[in-house]
């Protein structure tokens, strides 16, 4: 299957997102990002999801 030129960043914006949102797991307080952790992951998980649909265009 063959990536598209915006694959790296998508997959990597939603890799930092998702990093970010497991963060107050382990204990790390982000207080400058000031949305819930299940928001943060849901936006990792959007901007997955809209990086294949979008990749053909």
């Amino acid at each position: 299957m063959r990536r598209s030129v915006t694959t790296k960043p998508i997959v990597i914006t939603a890799f930092i997102l998702a990093f970010l949102s497991l963060l107050p797991v382990f204990g790390i307080s982000v207080g400058a990002l000031d949305v819930d952790s299940y928001w943060l992951m849901s936006m990792a998980f959007f901007v997955l999801i809209m990086g294949n649909l979008l990749s053909d265009i």
